[in-house]
């Protein structure tokens, strides 16, 4: 079969990325950062529309010029129609619907989370990496998601958890937020947790029916434990910042795998993908395989590099979906959620 070349492009939130894959195979994986809403402890939407029109030109010329590909050798574009931010989204989908005319190829949308799962299924030029077999079950992570899900088959997902309010990157972001840690979250409290006591302090747990999660209690439980003691002792946070965030880690990270374990239990499924960008905390990675040995489970995470947004994954679901000549309109647009 004839091989096929996609030129993937991710604008769902604040990092610009573009990628080029052939098959499923990871030519190039080019991400712009935007570091301005770190001021801000979060991201502002209009910067990061704003920012996306600077990067995304360049960022396409680097990725194309990385994996030696003539922008006439492309058979397709694949663009995040969404969820995310919808002036970052159209920044993309415009830029892939124009290029893409011009080519006279056809486009394909992703969802940004299904995108996530086939990670999974990345390979690069000298890398072969292993894969979870269908069916499996995968855990979505995410600052804004949270969810748990039956893959069936390639394309052939069931959504059967979802938070009922706050994601577990969010927790993480406004855990940081309220240590006075800067944003993103995740990596500076899995930092700083490293050398910190994880039992040194406790904070509620939700009780949630069936398989989903909630986390806002958690977020209220932090944040009135951390006000408490430093009312009693203004250096609280600092005198005790390791043990903080090894703390509250432990109890996201106890969260996630207590209700995946319900999942497992019940559906009978022995393998496990774990996505996202909260996929590349260090400790959840460090349970998982202790859960996986102790339970007789396969557990899978991509590459680090695939974890967080980027278009390499944008372009596998884009390549799987070509097979099915699953091309889409010029009239459609982005969505939110």
């Amino acid at each position: 079969m004839k091989d096929i070349n996609i030129l993937a492009i991710e604008t769902s939130c604040d990092d610009t990325s573009a990628s080029v894959l052939r098959n499923n195979i990871v030519y190039s994986n080019i991400i712009a950062n935007q570091d301005v809403h770190r001021d801000y402890g979060g991201v502002v939407p209009e910067l990061a529309s704003r920012a996306h029109q600077q990067h995304i030109i360049p960022v396409v010329k680097k990725a194309l010029d990385i994996a030696k590909i003539n922008k006439k050798q492309l058979d397709a574009i694949a663009f995040t129609r969404g969820p995310g931010l919808l002036g970052s989204l159209l920044v993309g989908m415009s830029f892939a619907k124009s290029m893409a005319m011009s080519l006279k190829i056809p486009i394909i949308e992703v969802d940004h989370l299904i995108a996530h799962i086939f990670a999974l299924f990345l390979d690069e030029p000298n890398k072969i990496n292993v894969k979870p077999k269908f069916p499996f079950l995968v855990l979505i992570i995410s600052g804004g998601h949270t969810k748990i899900a039956i893959i069936k088959d390639y394309l052939d997902i069931e959504y059967i958890g979802d938070t009922i309010d706050d994601a577990a990157g969010e927790t993480f972001d406004k855990a940081a937020k309220i240590l006075g840690l800067h944003y993103p979250g995740g990596p500076v409290i899995d930092k700083y947790a490293k050398p910190g006591n994880k039992t040194q302090f406790s904070f509620s747990k939700p009780n949630v029916p069936n398989y989903d999660y909630s986390f806002s209690g958690l977020k209220t439980s932090i944040l009135y434990f951390v006000r408490d003691q430093l009312k009693l002792n203004p250096g609280f946070v600092k005198e005790n910042l390791n043990d903080l965030c090894a703390s509250i880690q432990k109890t996201i990270t106890d969260i996630l795998i207590h209700k995946l374990d319900k999942v497992v239990k019940d559906t009978k499924i022995n393998q496990i993908g774990i996505v996202g960008g909260v996929s590349a905390n260090s400790f959840l990675r460090k349970e998982m395989q202790k859960y996986s040995s102790e339970n007789n489970v396969d557990v899978y995470f991509p590459d680090m590099k695939f974890t967080t947004d980027n278009a390499a994954m944008i372009g596998m679901v884009g390549y799987l979906k070509y097979q099915k000549k699953m091309f889409s309109d010029y009239d459609i647009a982005p969505y939110s959620t």
